[in-house]
């Protein structure tokens, strides 16, 4: 790899976050006159920084409560130390088998309060007291300003992790992204920055979703890292599905009756599909004998996911399909498409061809409804969530209110973060409006 072609990854904002708490935490230690010791309460604050606010309210109770279990045993392990077996102050060995032995009191003392989740902080605690203290003169002056140290670093930490610029918060606009090229990089994985500050928008209140051509069970695997809150719009567009309920809630099928004329067709050009059916809110994928390599490769990759259901028959009777879809020589698909636009089906459904990546030498064909489009989708989507605003992010040109050219650079998210929370500059020039801006 060149040296130009080497892509260091960006400091991010826990990273800038844990250096203003740690200087914070020594500007706090001069305030005081030096007193108490600035390394526990700089680990205290990296460890109570955390991603999302939540999580970082969560780690500085348990910081909190953990410091308190440990110090108060270990305050009573010095004070037995010192008043009770004084020979055994000095390092020796009984003096570390009895901070061995209760190191279960405090263990214990966790599972008696149902703080199991602290266990590991107020070990933490009491070893840094007894271990580190064992012979000091004044085992209250240091347990007190260790227990201080601590609640500087939570506290530090609280306050750096929940400072931010005054922010508009647009939660009345509709934000719709695509995924592949989009929310995923070149890797075909969401980075990390953009895996956080989704989530923390999300959790805050933006109303985001994604349009995609994936189904559901391909979103679930590309972005199971992602806490969804709206119905997505899947299928590219003949579907909005509500993945908290894994429930469909809209549609757009192609009937029996088409459905039946279109597998006629495929039957003369000698072509065989996978035929995508919702049977109360499954995706049922029908198939038949395979024609080509390609058809059973996908099989054997997909069929193993929970999400998937394939079912080796023809349509049974009746059933509407969401879509067909089709792979097979480059060839055969021009062939069969061109036969498609001889009898007017071009005109009478919605139908994609375009050739395989991962496959060379074929092409997919697939059929929809041919109300089954994205815009139709995002249209009832506004209208469920009764908004009248939306902004959409694709990687594809004049496809969307914004173009995303370089998803490595997570350009969706960093878009989405200056339009649903721009910074209120009006604030600091004393305006009382900021609704305008």
């Amino acid at each position: 790899m060149k040296l130009e072609e080497i892509k260091l990854p960006k400091i991010g904002q826990r990273i800038v976050r844990s250096m203003i708490g740690v200087a914070l935490c020594f500007g706090v230690y001069y305030l005081r006159g030096e007193k108490g010791i600035p390394f526990y309460s700089a680990l205290a604050v990296l460890q109570c920084i955390q991603p999302y606010w939540e999580s970082s309210a969560k780690m500085a109770k348990q910081r909190t409560i953990g410091t308190f279990i440990g110090a108060f045993w270990g305050l009573a392990v010095l004070l037995i130390e010192l008043y009770v077996f004084p020979d055994a102050v000095q390092y020796s060995v009984w003096g570390h088998m009895f901070i061995a032995l209760m190191t279960g009191a405090v263990l214990y003392t966790t599972v008696l309060l149902d703080r199991k989740n602290t266990s590991y902080f107020s070990c933490v605690v009491f070893l840094s007291i007894t271990v580190m203290h064992m012979t000091d003169a004044s085992p209250f002056i240091f347990v007190y300003n260790r227990i201080v140290d601590t609640l500087i670093g939570v506290f530090m930490a609280v306050i750096v992790n929940f400072a931010h610029l005054p922010r508009k918060k647009n939660r009345d606009i509709l934000f719709v992204s695509g995924i592949d090229g989009a929310l995923l990089n070149k890797e075909n994985a969401i980075t990390p920055y953009s895996k956080v500050e989704l989530n923390r928008l999300i959790m805050d209140g933006a109303q985001f979703s994604v349009s995609t051509m994936r189904t559901p069970a391909s979103i679930r695997e590309a972005l199971s890292e992602i806490h969804f809150k709206l119905p997505i719009i899947t299928m590219d567009g003949a579907a909005l599905f509500d993945s908290n309920e894994n429930s469909y809630l809209k549609t757009y099928t192609l009937p029996y009756r088409q459905a039946q004329e279109l597998m006629s067709f495929m039957d003369d050009m000698g072509m065989t599909c996978f035929t995508n059916v919702i049977v109360d809110d499954m995706l049922i994928i029908y198939y038949e004998e395979f024609t080509n390599d390609a058809q059973r490769s996908i099989f054997l990759k997909l069929k193993k996911s929970p999400y998937r259901n394939y079912v080796k028959r023809r349509l049974p009777e009746g059933e509407e399909v969401v879509y067909f879809m089709v792979i097979d020589k480059t060839a055969k698909i021009r062939s069969a498409y061109e036969k498609m636009q001889e009898k007017g089906y071009i005109e009478k459904y919605k139908i994609l061809t375009y050739p395989s990546v991962e496959y060379p030498g074929y092409s997919y064909i697939k059929i929809y409804n041919k109300e089954a489009t994205r815009k139709n989708m995002l249209g009832n989507l506004k209208e469920m969530l009764h908004l009248e605003k939306s902004i959409t992010f694709s990687s594809l040109k004049d496809q969307g209110d914004i173009w995303i050219e370089d998803s490595d650079e997570n350009m969706v998210v960093r878009e989405l973060k200056k339009l649903y929370e721009p910074v209120k500059w009006k604030f600091w020039t004393g305006s009382k409006d900021n609704s305008k801006k």
